[in-house]
């Protein structure tokens, strides 16, 4: 097993059901100095509000990056032995898809993004948390933008969770531990 700060975990979940916060815990106990992803983009009063709890959350030592539309591959700063914390993938796939509405090319985008990610975790080995919303299990969506959202986040969550070492579902504020060992 690759040691605790080397390794990948996705936190799956619905929205409000705790999965951020699970994240930040993790993040918190893993005592290591933590970069914030931040993928939110404010549109609106509810958004700006969200938004403002999530900073409000977070410890002032963490180093937060706002990065709405990934530009992954062009952060040269080193992640060596400290927690690393994508929030959310989500925010992510909605951001890039309003900007370009077609499925594959922004999947190639995200594919891109995300394994930029990846490589530069393998090669220095920090504590990555991903946080991502599970929208698969609701009706299928009226409209085709919404329907190719849904699709979009469940390639992309099938793919970060084949090279997670561990991941979890939050249900009500209850971790459900679906991949990898304690």
């Amino acid at each position: 097993m690759p040691e605790p700060y080397k390794q990948t975990v996705l936190i799956l979940g619905g929205a409000r059901s705790g999965k951020s916060s699970l994240a930040q815990q993790m993040a918190r106990e893993s005592g290591l100095p933590v970069v914030y992803l931040a993928t939110g983009v404010i549109t609106d009063v509810e958004m700006k509000e969200r938004v403002q709890k999530h900073r409000e959350s977070r410890p002032q030592s963490w180093v937060t990056k706002e990065t709405p539309y990934g530009g992954f591959g062009q952060m040269n700063e080193n992640w060596s032995g400290k927690a690393v914390l994508l929030d959310c993938i989500t925010f992510l796939v909605n951001n890039l898809l309003l900007r370009e509405d077609k499925e594959e090319v922004v999947y190639q985008q995200l594919l891109k993004e995300l394994g930029f990610l990846f490589e530069k975790h393998q090669q220095e080995g920090f504590y990555f948390l991903i946080v991502s919303n599970e929208t698969g299990m609701g009706i299928v969506p009226e409209y085709p933008l919404a329907r190719t959202f849904r699709d979009l986040q469940g390639r992309i969550n099938q793919w970060l969770a084949s090279r997670a070492n561990h991941v979890y579902m939050v249900l009500a504020g209850i971790p459900v531990r679906i991949k990898g060992e304690e």
